[in-house]
C-alpha cells in the first residue's frame, strides 16, 4: 500500500518560488531579446528634428509624388508617380530594403530606372519587409519615405 504524501508548508513554498522564477526568467529573455534587436534611432535629437518638420513635410508634399513597390520574379520594383500618374525619375536615389524589426537582413538595391519606375534584382523571403528610402527631385527637393512590403509566399 502506498504512503499517503502531505502538502506541507515547504512545497507549497516551493510550488510559489517556482511559478515566479518561471515568470521572471520569461520576462527577462523578452526584455533582452527586445532590447537586443531594436535596430536604433531614426533621429539623433528628435527636438532638432522636429524644428524643420513642417517645412520639409510641406516642400515633400508639394511634389505630389506617390510611391509604392511590390516584388515580383526575383525583381524589387519601386514605382515613383507624380500628381497626374506619369512615372518620375529621381535626381537621387539611396534605398534601404530590411525587416521592420531587426538590421540583420538590410541591403541597400541597385535601383536603376527603366522608363516607368525603379527596378532592382532581389529575392525577398516572405514576410514583411520595409524600404526606406531618400530621394531628391531633379530641382533639389528631398523626398523621404518608408514603404512597406508584404511579400507572400
Amino acid at each position: 500500500m502506498a504512503k499517503e504524501r502531505k502538502l506541507t508548508g515547504w512545497h507549497a513554498l516551493a510550488i510559489f518560488g517556482g511559478c515566479f522564477a518561471v515568470i521572471i526568467s520569461v520576462n527577462l529573455t523578452l526584455a533582452y531579446n527586445a532590447v537586443s534587436t531594436f535596430p536604433g534611432l531614426e533621429v539623433k535629437n528628435s527636438y532638432v528634428a522636429s524644428q524643420s518638420f513642417d517645412d520639409r513635410r510641406a516642400e515633400q508634399e508639394s511634389l505630389g509624388w506617390n510611391v509604392s513597390a511590390e516584388a515580383k520574379g526575383g525583381l524589387l520594383i519601386l514605382s515613383i508617380v507624380d500628381a497626374q500618374g506619369r512615372p518620375v525619375q529621381a535626381g537621387s536615389l539611396d534605398a534601404v530594403l530590411g525587416r521592420a524589426t531587426h538590421v540583420q537582413d538590410d541591403r541597400s538595391p541597385d535601383f536603376a530606372f527603366d522608363g516607368r519606375a525603379y527596378v532592382a534584382r532581389e529575392s525577398l523571403r516572405p514576410g514583411n519587409w520595409n524600404i526606406r528610402m531618400k530621394a531628391t527631385s531633379l530641382d533639389g527637393v528631398s523626398f523621404e519615405q518608408r514603404i512597406v512590403l508584404h511579400v507572400e509566399s
